[in-house]
């Protein structure tokens, strides 16, 4: 049993409870593990939850799904042992973010709510509780696993010792540079932005708005805007340093900022909490609009550019790079590092999508014509021209060419095996009563049916 698959979606959780409801089964305890019962009508809806989505279980599902449910329940005790704690804040985020998600797929709330039988507060209760033992079990593992150290000689002895069947195939990979231009955008653009910011700013501070109102119809940062604006506690290292300043400088939270700009946007900020040296706050972001005369200059701009490259060999594209607004890149000779695994290879499908369509037909060495992209990281319109330095073709794995991929099979085997080891040893520790019905299983874990003597 893979134990990083121990939980089932949201959506479908929900829709289980709706058929346990139907089913009116009985409560009756079936497990005991430690002080909590697991109890048959939460069996019954698990099993449900698999059931809708179809999945194939290898063996009983009366032996499976219990165990399931008693590892989930070890792993929320250590969790309270160790006192893990959550962000409200994130957990808010994915609820909301799965609810609009089944609330596009369903067409609206009512219908949603017509399809599962319950009311959104409901579905909300439910879903939050489930998020949040999400994020907890996987605190525990990764505290587990954290300390975990690898060599290249240990992902070499690993990489010798693997079958021939179980070398993955690796599909064809590219590595790219890239160049891209910021186009200019008229001041008039950015004093309006701002006056609409210090319309909010002002509504707020003489009473009229709640700024989380005002963020959820108005704020341009959509992951925070469904939870008014709530950026969750954040340390200074993970907020734009712009935004960090003025935000670790606000002390009345009725209060609102002056006007930030960084690198994303302009905002205004407001205090929610400080706890030591994180903060949580609320922000309304706006960004200026690109017009389509500013992208049509700056793609002249860049296409005058590959033409010196190409055609008048005034520079290389690596020289050119020094004159290009993505700071990351820039830094990096203009190699796109793959933000999943820290390569600088990427399937097609990793790309910016206007990326893979303009290298899809490129040989190596190949510079694009400019083209106009969505910068990922800043969720605006920039101008790009790109370069195709590599494409490695489709392959089984090798350790020359994919190390990076092979050492990350190793670091998951041997953190599966740390979680295991973990696990067996708390199997022994706890108190486990299995009723008579529910005990003639072959579990995938030992030890959970104890002598007379150690109950």
């Amino acid at each position: 049993m893979n134990l990083r698959r121990i939980f089932f979606s949201a959506m479908t959780a929900i829709a289980a409870t709706v058929a346990f409801a139907q089913n009116n089964v009985a409560e009756e305890v079936a497990w005991v593990v430690g002080d909590q019962p697991i109890w048959k009508s939460e069996i019954e809806e698990q099993y449900n939850n698999l059931m809708y989505e179809k999945t194939n279980l290898p063996g009983d599902p009366y032996c499976i799904v219990p165990e399931m449910l008693a590892v989930e329940k070890l792993y929320l005790h250590q969790a309270d042992m160790d006192t893990v704690e959550v962000s409200d804040a994130m957990v808010m985020a994915e609820v909301d973010a799965r609810i609009n998600q089944y609330i596009a797929m369903l067409g609206s709330r009512e219908k949603m709510e017509e399809y599962y039988h319950k009311p959104l507060a409901e579905m909300r209760s439910q879903m939050t509780e489930m998020i949040r033992n999400n994020y907890r079990v996987r605190e525990v593992q990764r505290s587990l696993t954290k300390d975990l150290k690898v060599t290249p000689s240990d992902v070499r002895k690993y990489f010798d010792k693997l079958p021939a069947d179980s070398i993955p195939y690796v599909p064809m990979q590219v590595e790219v540079q890239i160049i891209t231009v910021n186009p200019v955008i008229p001041r008039q653009e950015i004093e309006d932005v701002k006056a609409r910011l210090r319309d909010y700013a002002e509504r707020v501070n003489s009473g009229e708005s709640e700024f989380s109102t005002l963020a959820v119809l108005y704020s341009e940062d959509q992951g925070t805007a469904v939870r008014g604006g709530e950026t969750g506690f954040m340390g200074r290292g993970r907020l734009d340093p712009e935004y960090a300043a003025v935000a670790f400088n606000l002390n009345d939270p009725k209060k609102v900022s002056k006007i930030v700009e960084s690198e994303y946007g302009f905002h205004i900020i407001q205090l929610i909490e400080k706890r030591g040296d994180r903060i949580n706050t609320r922000h309304i972001m706006l960004r200026p609009k690109v017009s389509a005369n500013d992208l049509t200059d700056a793609t002249r701009r860049l296409d005058s550019l590959r033409a010196d490259i190409i055609d008048n060999h005034k520079y290389t594209f690596e020289q050119a790079v020094v004159l290009s607004q993505d700071k990351d890149t820039r830094a990096n000779r203009g190699v796109m590092v793959n933000n999943e695994n820290g390569t600088t290879r990427f399937q097609m499908e990793d790309l910016p999508q206007e990326v893979a369509r303009k290298i899809n037909d490129m040989q190596p060495g190949e510079i694009s014509e400019s083209f106009v992209m969505i910068d990922p990281k800043l969720n605006r319109e920039v101008v790009a021209i790109v370069k195709l330095t590599n494409r490695i073709e489709g392959h089984k794995a090798n350790l020359s060419d994919d190390y990076q991929t092979i050492k990350g099979m190793y670091e998951t085997s041997m953190q599966n095996k740390i979680i295991e080891e973990w696990l067996q040893k708390k199997i022994d520790q706890t108190y486990v009563r299995i009723e008579d019905g529910w005990r003639n299983c072959e579990f995938t874990h030992k030890g959970w049916i104890k002598e007379k003597s150690a109950e």
